[in-house]
């Protein structure tokens, strides 16, 4: 039978935290597989927030939607051509406290012409510090890590370190991955506290 991929984990923790109607938000865009998501989970009286600094990865992320705009069960999506670094500031401020999941994808655009526009260790944890603060009590952060390709492992030693050092009065995080494979990608998550504000 095998486990789950890391994609397929991070989007299972999404569900079992997420209901129709939710904010929710997606810090990579990229091809838009996660938006799409996200957006059938929290249907069309939920919100995306959908990040990416590419132009082409939003464009494909709404050309992924459009299944959903046809049948008219697209949520409030709002597509933002931006840093993941910048999400605290661009959102609607009524919803800090408010968001139930934020996905990373991190790594680079799949099928770009430019595969040197890479995400960044000092972004990704400021647009971590970020999702943190916007989830509400019990919601969940996660974020797929590519240590295979270059600066991949450095931002998931980043990331694996931010996960540890924060405090478990906030929330509480777990590893995802396959321990015979140091290259493949794996998937760390942070759920929140219900007491955490």
């Amino acid at each position: 039978m095998g486990f789950l991929s890391v994609l397929s984990m991070a989007h299972k923790w999404i569900n079992e935290r997420t209901s129709p109607g939710d904010i929710v938000i997606d810090a990579t865009a990229g091809g838009g597989v996660d938006t799409l998501a996200l957006a059938e989970l929290v249907g069309p009286n939920g919100t995306v927030y959908a990040f990416d600094i590419q132009q082409e990865a939003l464009d494909r992320t709404q050309e992924r939607l459009s299944s959903l705009q046809n049948n008219n069960k697209l949520p409030d999506i709002k597509l933002v051509l931006s840093n993941h670094a910048s999400m605290a500031e661009t959102v609607d401020p009524s919803i800090i406290g408010q968001v139930s999941a934020v996905m990373f994808n991190l790594g680079y655009l799949p099928g770009s012409d430019d595969l040197t526009i890479i995400t960044e260790p000092a972004t990704t944890l400021a647009a971590l510090d970020a999702a943190i603060m916007l989830l509400r009590p019990g919601g969940i952060v996660t974020c797929v890590l590519y240590p295979g390709h270059p600066g991949g492992a450095e931002e998931a030693a980043a990331v694996e370190s931010w996960a540890a050092q924060l405090p478990q009065s906030l929330a509480q995080t777990v590893i995802y991955r396959q321990t015979q494979r140091k290259a493949a990608p794996y998937l760390i998550a942070a759920e929140k506290r219900p007491t955490a504000r």
